[in-house]
Protein backbone atom coordinates (compact mmCIF):
# COMPACT_ATOMS: atom_id res chain seq x y z
CA UNK A 1 0.00 0.00 0.00
CA UNK A 2 1.30 3.56 -1.30
CA UNK A 3 0.71 5.83 1.72
CA UNK A 4 -1.08 9.53 0.69
CA UNK A 5 1.46 12.02 2.25
CA UNK A 6 1.21 15.34 3.02
CA UNK A 7 4.11 17.42 2.55
CA UNK A 8 4.33 21.06 2.22
CA UNK A 9 6.77 20.97 0.21
CA UNK A 10 4.36 19.62 -2.25
CA UNK A 11 2.34 22.43 -1.73
CA UNK A 12 5.57 24.72 -3.15
CA UNK A 13 5.67 22.36 -6.39
CA UNK A 14 2.39 22.30 -6.74
CA UNK A 15 2.35 26.46 -6.66
CA UNK A 16 4.83 26.65 -8.89
CA UNK A 17 3.03 24.60 -11.13
CA UNK A 18 0.58 27.39 -11.47
CA UNK A 19 3.45 29.77 -12.37
CA UNK A 20 4.82 31.09 -15.42
CA UNK A 21 8.00 29.74 -14.53
CA UNK A 22 6.93 25.89 -13.59
CA UNK A 23 4.32 25.88 -16.73
CA UNK A 24 7.31 26.67 -18.71
CA UNK A 25 8.94 23.33 -17.70
CA UNK A 26 6.99 21.34 -15.25
CA UNK A 27 8.85 17.86 -15.47
CA UNK A 28 11.07 18.67 -13.12
CA UNK A 29 8.59 19.79 -10.36
CA UNK A 30 6.88 16.24 -11.31
CA UNK A 31 9.39 14.41 -10.46
CA UNK A 32 10.72 15.93 -6.97
CA UNK A 33 6.99 15.80 -6.37
CA UNK A 34 6.88 12.02 -6.70
CA UNK A 35 10.03 11.63 -5.14
CA UNK A 36 8.22 13.28 -2.42
CA UNK A 37 5.10 11.58 -2.25
CA UNK A 38 3.89 9.22 -5.11
CA UNK A 39 0.43 10.09 -3.46
CA UNK A 40 0.24 13.17 -2.18
CA UNK A 41 -2.42 14.99 -0.10
CA UNK A 42 -2.82 18.78 -1.60
CA UNK A 43 -3.60 22.23 0.61
CA UNK A 44 -6.92 21.76 -0.52
CA UNK A 45 -7.49 18.04 0.19
CA UNK A 46 -7.05 16.48 -3.17
CA UNK A 47 -5.07 13.79 -3.81
CA UNK A 48 -2.36 13.89 -6.36
CA UNK A 49 -1.10 11.53 -8.67
CA UNK A 50 2.45 11.32 -10.39
CA UNK A 51 2.97 8.18 -11.37
CA UNK A 52 1.58 6.49 -14.33
CA UNK A 53 -0.32 3.09 -12.98
CA UNK A 54 -2.22 5.30 -10.78
CA UNK A 55 -3.24 7.63 -13.33
CA UNK A 56 -3.55 4.87 -15.62
CA UNK A 57 -5.79 3.29 -12.54
CA UNK A 58 -7.52 6.70 -11.84
CA UNK A 59 -8.74 6.73 -15.56
CA UNK A 60 -10.46 3.32 -15.54
CA UNK A 61 -11.83 3.24 -11.96
CA UNK A 62 -15.49 2.77 -11.76
CA UNK A 63 -15.61 4.94 -8.34
CA UNK A 64 -14.30 7.68 -10.00
CA UNK A 65 -16.16 10.11 -11.84
CA UNK A 66 -16.24 14.14 -12.69
CA UNK A 67 -19.35 14.06 -10.53
CA UNK A 68 -20.07 17.31 -12.10
CA UNK A 69 -23.68 17.08 -13.30
CA UNK A 70 -25.20 18.94 -10.28
CA UNK A 71 -23.45 21.64 -10.54
CA UNK A 72 -23.59 22.25 -14.21
CA UNK A 73 -27.24 22.10 -13.51
CA UNK A 74 -27.18 25.20 -11.30
CA UNK A 75 -25.32 27.30 -13.83
CA UNK A 76 -27.34 29.98 -16.19
CA UNK A 77 -26.37 29.17 -19.19
CA UNK A 78 -27.33 32.42 -21.02
CA UNK A 79 -25.02 34.30 -17.75
CA UNK A 80 -22.05 31.83 -17.81
CA UNK A 81 -22.59 30.05 -21.16
CA UNK A 82 -19.31 29.13 -21.03
CA UNK A 83 -19.09 27.46 -17.88
CA UNK A 84 -22.43 26.05 -19.29
CA UNK A 85 -21.11 24.66 -22.86
CA UNK A 86 -18.00 23.02 -20.70
CA UNK A 87 -20.06 21.47 -17.87
CA UNK A 88 -22.94 19.62 -19.93
CA UNK A 89 -20.57 18.61 -22.62
CA UNK A 90 -19.81 15.03 -22.64
CA UNK A 91 -16.27 15.81 -21.71
CA UNK A 92 -17.84 16.34 -18.13
CA UNK A 93 -20.46 14.28 -17.75
CA UNK A 94 -20.99 10.83 -16.13
CA UNK A 95 -23.12 7.87 -17.13
CA UNK A 96 -26.01 7.78 -17.74
CA UNK A 97 -26.00 10.74 -19.27
CA UNK A 98 -21.90 10.46 -21.07
CA UNK A 99 -23.32 6.54 -22.20
CA UNK A 100 -26.01 8.73 -24.09
CA UNK A 101 -23.95 11.35 -25.79
CA UNK A 102 -21.43 9.11 -26.14
CA UNK A 103 -23.01 6.65 -28.12
CA UNK A 104 -24.96 9.00 -30.31
CA UNK A 105 -21.74 11.09 -31.63
CA UNK A 106 -19.92 7.35 -32.07
CA UNK A 107 -22.70 6.57 -34.33
CA UNK A 108 -21.72 9.80 -36.52
CA UNK A 109 -17.76 10.44 -36.03
CA UNK A 110 -17.29 6.52 -37.02
CA UNK A 111 -13.43 4.96 -37.83
CA UNK A 112 -15.29 5.34 -41.53
CA UNK A 113 -15.20 8.80 -41.32
CA UNK A 114 -11.71 9.83 -39.96
CA UNK A 115 -10.60 7.29 -42.58
CA UNK A 116 -12.07 8.88 -45.42
CA UNK A 117 -10.84 12.39 -44.15
CA UNK A 118 -7.19 11.12 -45.24
CA UNK A 119 -7.02 12.82 -48.22
CA UNK A 120 -8.32 15.85 -46.91
CA UNK A 121 -5.32 15.87 -44.64
CA UNK A 122 -3.02 15.13 -47.52
CA UNK A 123 -4.12 18.17 -49.19
CA UNK A 124 -4.50 20.16 -46.66
CA UNK A 125 -0.89 19.66 -45.53
CA UNK A 126 0.50 20.50 -49.09
CA UNK A 127 -1.83 23.76 -48.91
CA UNK A 128 0.39 24.59 -45.41
CA UNK A 129 3.53 23.58 -46.97
CA UNK A 130 2.98 25.94 -49.97
CA UNK A 131 1.66 28.96 -48.40
CA UNK A 132 4.86 29.01 -45.31
CA UNK A 133 7.20 31.54 -45.75
CA UNK A 134 10.71 31.06 -45.28
CA UNK A 135 10.59 32.83 -41.80
CA UNK A 136 7.61 33.14 -39.81
CA UNK A 137 5.50 31.37 -36.96
CA UNK A 138 4.86 28.08 -36.84
CA UNK A 139 1.90 27.68 -35.39
CA UNK A 140 -0.05 30.40 -37.56
CA UNK A 141 1.52 29.36 -40.33
CA UNK A 142 1.10 25.44 -39.89
CA UNK A 143 0.33 24.24 -36.71
CA UNK A 144 -2.75 26.17 -36.66
CA UNK A 145 -4.23 26.15 -40.22
CA UNK A 146 -3.76 22.59 -40.98
CA UNK A 147 -6.19 21.22 -37.95
CA UNK A 148 -8.29 23.88 -38.41
CA UNK A 149 -8.76 23.13 -42.00
CA UNK A 150 -9.06 19.38 -41.12
CA UNK A 151 -11.68 19.90 -38.20
CA UNK A 152 -13.80 22.88 -40.80
CA UNK A 153 -13.61 19.73 -43.11
CA UNK A 154 -15.22 17.37 -40.65
CA UNK A 155 -18.11 19.83 -39.72
CA UNK A 156 -18.43 21.12 -42.92
CA UNK A 157 -17.11 24.86 -41.89
CA UNK A 158 -16.14 26.74 -45.21
CA UNK A 159 -12.59 27.84 -44.99
CA UNK A 160 -13.14 31.26 -45.53
CA UNK A 161 -15.03 31.20 -41.53
CA UNK A 162 -12.20 28.75 -39.85
CA UNK A 163 -9.52 31.14 -38.84
CA UNK A 164 -11.67 33.23 -36.52
CA UNK A 165 -12.05 30.17 -34.37
CA UNK A 166 -8.41 30.04 -33.03
CA UNK A 167 -9.08 32.91 -30.87
CA UNK A 168 -12.90 32.26 -29.76
CA UNK A 169 -11.67 28.74 -28.86
CA UNK A 170 -8.43 29.88 -27.23
CA UNK A 171 -10.22 32.44 -25.53
CA UNK A 172 -12.74 29.90 -24.65
CA UNK A 173 -10.82 27.41 -23.06
CA UNK A 174 -8.66 29.72 -20.79
CA UNK A 175 -11.57 28.85 -18.29
CA UNK A 176 -9.44 24.75 -17.79
CA UNK A 177 -7.11 26.86 -15.48
CA UNK A 178 -8.74 30.45 -13.94
CA UNK A 179 -11.78 31.81 -13.25
CA UNK A 180 -10.96 35.21 -13.14
CA UNK A 181 -13.39 38.10 -13.75
CA UNK A 182 -11.28 38.92 -16.88
CA UNK A 183 -11.28 34.97 -18.21
CA UNK A 184 -14.64 34.73 -17.46
CA UNK A 185 -15.96 37.33 -19.95
CA UNK A 186 -13.63 36.66 -22.70
CA UNK A 187 -14.52 32.83 -22.41
CA UNK A 188 -18.25 33.36 -22.25
CA UNK A 189 -18.13 36.14 -25.42
CA UNK A 190 -15.71 33.29 -27.18
CA UNK A 191 -18.24 30.51 -26.34
CA UNK A 192 -21.33 32.32 -27.57
CA UNK A 193 -20.21 33.38 -30.43
CA UNK A 194 -19.49 29.68 -31.33
CA UNK A 195 -22.49 28.59 -30.65
CA UNK A 196 -24.33 31.15 -32.72
CA UNK A 197 -22.39 30.23 -35.60
CA UNK A 198 -23.05 26.65 -35.18
CA UNK A 199 -26.61 27.13 -34.63
CA UNK A 200 -26.68 28.82 -37.79
CA UNK A 201 -24.57 26.32 -39.24
CA UNK A 202 -26.77 23.27 -38.13
CA UNK A 203 -30.12 25.26 -39.52
CA UNK A 204 -28.42 25.17 -42.60
CA UNK A 205 -27.51 21.66 -42.49
CA UNK A 206 -31.19 20.83 -41.52
CA UNK A 207 -32.52 22.61 -44.71
CA UNK A 208 -29.73 21.23 -47.27
CA UNK A 209 -28.29 18.31 -45.36
CA UNK A 210 -24.04 17.61 -46.28
CA UNK A 211 -21.69 14.89 -46.33
CA UNK A 212 -20.19 16.14 -43.20
CA UNK A 213 -20.42 15.44 -39.64
CA UNK A 214 -22.73 18.54 -38.32
CA UNK A 215 -25.66 17.04 -41.26
CA UNK A 216 -24.90 13.39 -39.57
CA UNK A 217 -25.55 15.08 -36.48
CA UNK A 218 -28.76 17.19 -37.29
CA UNK A 219 -29.56 13.64 -38.82
CA UNK A 220 -29.46 11.42 -35.95
CA UNK A 221 -32.40 9.23 -35.39
CA UNK A 222 -33.74 5.41 -35.15
CA UNK A 223 -31.34 5.10 -38.56
CA UNK A 224 -28.38 5.43 -36.65
CA UNK A 225 -28.95 2.33 -34.58
CA UNK A 226 -30.28 4.94 -32.00
CA UNK A 227 -33.44 4.78 -30.08
CA UNK A 228 -35.70 8.43 -30.39
CA UNK A 229 -34.40 9.00 -26.34
CA UNK A 230 -30.80 8.92 -27.67
CA UNK A 231 -31.31 11.45 -30.39
CA UNK A 232 -29.30 14.69 -29.52
CA UNK A 233 -31.85 17.86 -28.22
CA UNK A 234 -31.04 20.76 -29.83
CA UNK A 235 -28.83 22.04 -26.69
CA UNK A 236 -26.20 18.84 -26.94
CA UNK A 237 -25.87 18.96 -30.52
CA UNK A 238 -24.22 22.21 -30.28
CA UNK A 239 -23.29 21.98 -26.76
CA UNK A 240 -21.32 18.93 -29.13
CA UNK A 241 -20.33 20.28 -32.13
CA UNK A 242 -18.95 23.25 -30.04
CA UNK A 243 -16.66 20.58 -27.96
CA UNK A 244 -15.69 18.54 -31.07
CA UNK A 245 -14.31 21.59 -32.90
CA UNK A 246 -12.65 23.35 -29.48
CA UNK A 247 -10.97 19.72 -28.91
CA UNK A 248 -10.41 18.87 -32.42
CA UNK A 249 -8.05 21.38 -33.16
CA UNK A 250 -6.87 22.95 -30.18
CA UNK A 251 -4.84 19.77 -28.96
CA UNK A 252 -3.32 18.97 -32.55
CA UNK A 253 -1.95 22.68 -32.94
CA UNK A 254 -0.31 21.84 -29.22
CA UNK A 255 0.73 18.36 -30.59
CA UNK A 256 2.63 19.78 -33.68
CA UNK A 257 4.26 22.55 -32.11
CA UNK A 258 5.64 20.73 -29.26
CA UNK A 259 6.65 18.20 -31.60
CA UNK A 260 8.45 20.17 -33.75
CA UNK A 261 10.55 21.96 -30.83
CA UNK A 262 10.98 18.47 -29.24
CA UNK A 263 12.99 17.33 -32.50
CA UNK A 264 14.75 20.52 -32.93
CA UNK A 265 16.04 20.30 -29.63
CA UNK A 266 17.13 16.68 -30.37
CA UNK A 267 18.37 16.55 -33.68
CA UNK A 268 19.57 12.87 -33.49
CA UNK A 269 15.83 12.18 -32.82
CA UNK A 270 15.23 14.32 -36.01
CA UNK A 271 17.34 12.20 -38.01
CA UNK A 272 16.02 9.24 -36.52
CA UNK A 273 12.25 10.75 -37.62
CA UNK A 274 13.43 11.75 -40.81
CA UNK A 275 14.77 8.43 -42.00
CA UNK A 276 12.68 5.85 -40.63
CA UNK A 277 9.33 6.96 -41.87
CA UNK A 278 8.12 3.21 -41.61
CA UNK A 279 8.02 3.88 -37.71
CA UNK A 280 5.92 7.35 -37.83
CA UNK A 281 2.67 5.39 -35.74
CA UNK A 282 5.29 4.49 -33.27
CA UNK A 283 7.43 7.78 -33.38
CA UNK A 284 4.14 9.96 -32.90
CA UNK A 285 3.28 7.90 -29.46
CA UNK A 286 6.70 8.67 -28.23
CA UNK A 287 6.29 12.81 -29.02
CA UNK A 288 2.97 12.75 -27.66
CA UNK A 289 4.58 10.97 -24.30
CA UNK A 290 7.55 13.53 -24.14
CA UNK A 291 5.74 16.68 -24.04
CA UNK A 292 1.58 16.13 -24.19
CA UNK A 293 -0.61 18.80 -25.12
CA UNK A 294 -2.84 17.62 -22.47
CA UNK A 295 -1.04 17.73 -18.75
CA UNK A 296 -3.42 16.95 -16.13
CA UNK A 297 -7.24 16.04 -15.36
CA UNK A 298 -8.93 15.23 -12.19
CA UNK A 299 -11.90 12.69 -11.10
CA UNK A 300 -13.85 12.65 -7.92
CA UNK A 301 -14.57 9.61 -5.73
CA UNK A 302 -18.05 8.72 -5.71
CA UNK A 303 -18.04 6.38 -2.88
CA UNK A 304 -15.36 5.36 -0.33
CA UNK A 305 -13.05 3.31 -2.60
CA UNK A 306 -9.09 2.61 -3.00
CA UNK A 307 -6.58 3.52 -5.31
CA UNK A 308 -2.95 2.13 -4.89
CA UNK A 309 -4.33 0.28 -2.16
CA UNK A 310 -4.23 3.25 -0.63
CA UNK A 311 -8.17 4.24 0.82
CA UNK A 312 -9.77 7.50 -0.66
CA UNK A 313 -12.90 8.62 1.13
CA UNK A 314 -15.74 9.25 -1.23
CA UNK A 315 -16.37 13.22 -1.93
CA UNK A 316 -12.32 13.35 -2.36
CA UNK A 317 -10.88 15.20 -5.68
CA UNK A 318 -7.98 13.20 -7.05
CA UNK A 319 -5.70 14.54 -9.75
CA UNK A 320 -3.53 12.82 -12.08
CA UNK A 321 -1.09 14.79 -13.68
CA UNK A 322 -1.16 13.01 -16.88
CA UNK A 323 2.47 14.50 -17.86
CA UNK A 324 4.27 13.32 -14.84
CA UNK A 325 2.84 9.60 -15.88
CA UNK A 326 4.23 10.09 -18.93
CA UNK A 327 7.68 10.56 -17.50
CA UNK A 328 7.73 8.37 -14.23
CA UNK A 329 10.88 6.26 -14.35
CA UNK A 330 9.21 3.06 -13.27
CA UNK A 331 7.61 2.67 -16.76
CA UNK A 332 9.86 4.73 -19.02
CA UNK A 333 13.87 3.76 -18.90
CA UNK A 334 15.49 7.42 -19.06
CA UNK A 335 11.95 9.21 -19.27
CA UNK A 336 12.71 12.63 -19.63
CA UNK A 337 15.23 12.03 -22.78
CA UNK A 338 13.28 11.65 -25.81
CA UNK A 339 13.54 8.40 -27.72
CA UNK A 340 11.82 7.72 -30.52
CA UNK A 341 13.35 3.85 -30.83
CA UNK A 342 10.63 3.15 -28.05
CA UNK A 343 8.21 0.64 -28.91
CA UNK A 344 5.05 -0.13 -26.85
CA UNK A 345 4.78 3.72 -25.33
CA UNK A 346 0.98 3.98 -24.62
CA UNK A 347 1.07 7.41 -23.24
CA UNK A 348 -1.64 8.72 -21.00
CA UNK A 349 -1.72 11.66 -23.27
CA UNK A 350 -5.50 10.74 -24.37
CA UNK A 351 -6.89 9.86 -21.28
CA UNK A 352 -8.42 6.24 -20.63
CA UNK A 353 -11.34 4.53 -20.09
CA UNK A 354 -14.75 5.84 -21.06
CA UNK A 355 -13.47 9.18 -21.67
CA UNK A 356 -10.79 8.20 -23.44
CA UNK A 357 -10.68 11.04 -26.36
CA UNK A 358 -12.78 10.37 -28.90
CA UNK A 359 -10.54 12.30 -31.58
CA UNK A 360 -7.34 10.47 -30.42
CA UNK A 361 -7.70 8.79 -34.11
CA UNK A 362 -8.17 12.32 -35.98
CA UNK A 363 -5.44 13.37 -33.99
CA UNK A 364 -2.69 10.57 -35.01
CA UNK A 365 -3.87 10.35 -38.43
CA UNK A 366 -2.71 14.74 -38.59
CA UNK A 367 0.36 14.31 -37.35
CA UNK A 368 1.17 10.97 -38.96
CA UNK A 369 1.17 12.34 -42.60
CA UNK A 370 1.55 16.19 -41.39
CA UNK A 371 5.28 15.79 -39.69
CA UNK A 372 7.06 13.73 -42.05
CA UNK A 373 5.51 16.06 -45.22
CA UNK A 374 6.69 18.92 -43.27
CA UNK A 375 10.36 17.52 -42.93
CA UNK A 376 10.26 15.96 -46.14
CA UNK A 377 9.83 19.43 -48.14
CA UNK A 378 11.24 21.53 -45.48
CA UNK A 379 14.80 19.10 -44.32
CA UNK A 380 16.86 21.78 -42.87
CA UNK A 381 13.46 23.58 -40.98
CA UNK A 382 14.83 25.22 -37.53
CA UNK A 383 13.48 27.11 -34.58
CA UNK A 384 14.67 30.20 -34.36
CA UNK A 385 13.93 32.51 -32.08
CA UNK A 386 11.92 33.12 -28.57
CA UNK A 387 9.36 30.77 -28.37
CA UNK A 388 5.97 31.93 -26.36
CA UNK A 389 4.20 29.60 -24.97
CA UNK A 390 0.44 29.58 -23.97
CA UNK A 391 -0.08 30.29 -20.63
CA UNK A 392 -1.89 27.14 -19.10
CA UNK A 393 -0.71 23.97 -17.92
CA UNK A 394 -3.90 21.93 -18.68
CA UNK A 395 -3.52 22.62 -22.46
CA UNK A 396 0.71 22.75 -22.89
CA UNK A 397 1.50 24.13 -26.15
CA UNK A 398 2.60 27.41 -27.79
CA UNK A 399 1.68 30.22 -29.41
CA UNK A 400 4.70 31.54 -31.07
CA UNK A 401 7.76 29.25 -32.94
CA UNK A 402 9.96 31.41 -34.84
CA UNK A 403 10.82 28.79 -37.56
CA UNK A 404 13.26 29.23 -40.64
CA UNK A 405 12.87 26.71 -43.80
CA UNK A 406 16.00 27.07 -46.14
CA UNK A 407 14.83 24.63 -48.91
Amino acid sequence: MTPIVRDPRVDVLLAELASPVGRDDPYPRYREIRELAPLARAEDGAVVLTRYADGHALLRHPDFAHGTAAIAATIDADDQPALAALGTSMLLQDPPVHTRLRRAISSAFTARRVASLRPAVERLTADCLDAMPSHGNFVDNFAFPLPIGVIGELLGIPPEDRRQFQTLVRDWTLILDAFTPDVLDRANGAATEVRTYLAELADERRRLPADDLMSALVGLDGEAGLSPADKLSDDELLTMAGLLFSAGFETTTHLLGNSVVALDRNPEQRELFVGQPERIAEMTEELLRFDSPVQLTGRNAMADTELAGCPIAAGTRVIAYLGAGNHDPARFDDPDRLDLTRTGVAPLSFGGGIHFCLGAPLARLEAQIALPALYARYPDLTVDGPLERRNSLTLRGYLDIPVTTTS
